[in-house]
C-alpha cells in the first residue's frame, strides 16, 4: 500500500480522505499497469476520473475549511496548489472524454497524480499539521 502512517495529520476527517485518495490512486495505477487490454482498463479509468472530479473538490474544501478554522497562515498558497490540481484533473478529464483511447495521457496522469499526492501529503499538508501542533490545536477540535 502506498499510504504510510507518517502521512497522518492528526485530523480524522482529513486523514480518512487522504487514505481513500491513496487507495483509489493505487487501484488506478494497478489497472493501468495490468496486462489486460486497453478496453478492459477503461471501466477502472472512467471510475477513477469520475471519483477524482468529485472527491478531490470535496476533500480540498474540507482541508481548506480546517486551515481557515485554525488560521493557517499558508492558506492562500495552499488553496492555489489545490486549485491548480483541480484544474489539471478537469483538463485531463476533458481530454480523455474527447478520445478515450489515449493511453499515454492516462499513464502520464497516473504518474503525476501519484507524485503529486505523495509530495503534497508528505510535505505541504505536514506544514498544516506542524502549525496546528505548534498552536496546540487538535485535529479533533474540528
Amino acid at each position: 500500500m502506498l499510504w504510510k502512517d507518517e502521512y497522518e495529520l492528526g485530523v480524522p476527517l482529513i486523514d480518512a480522505q487522504h487514505k481513500e485518495l491513496f487507495k483509489r490512486v493505487e487501484s488506478f495505477l494497478q489497472a493501468l499497469r495490468s496486462a489486460t487490454s486497453w478496453d478492459e482498463k477503461i471501466p477502472e479509468i472512467n471510475k477513477t476520473l469520475d471519483f477524482m472530479k468529485r472527491y478531490v473538490v470535496e476533500h480540498f474544501h474540507d482541508e481548506e475549511e480546517y486551515q481557515k478554522s485554525i488560521n493557517y497562515p499558508g492558506y492562500k498558497c495552499h488553496k492555489q496548489i489545490h486549485d491548480d490540481m483541480v484544474n489539471y484533473v478537469l483538463d485531463v478529464s476533458k481530454q480523455y472524454e474527447k478520445c478515450n483511447t489515449n493511453e499515454p495521457l492516462m499513464q502520464q496522469f497516473g504518474g503525476r497524480l501519484l507524485a503529486w499526492l505523495i509530495n503534497h501529503v508528505a510535505a505541504e499538508d505536514q506544514l498544516i499539521a506542524a502549525y496546528a501542533k505548534k498552536k496546540g490545536v487538535s485535529g479533533n477540535d474540528r
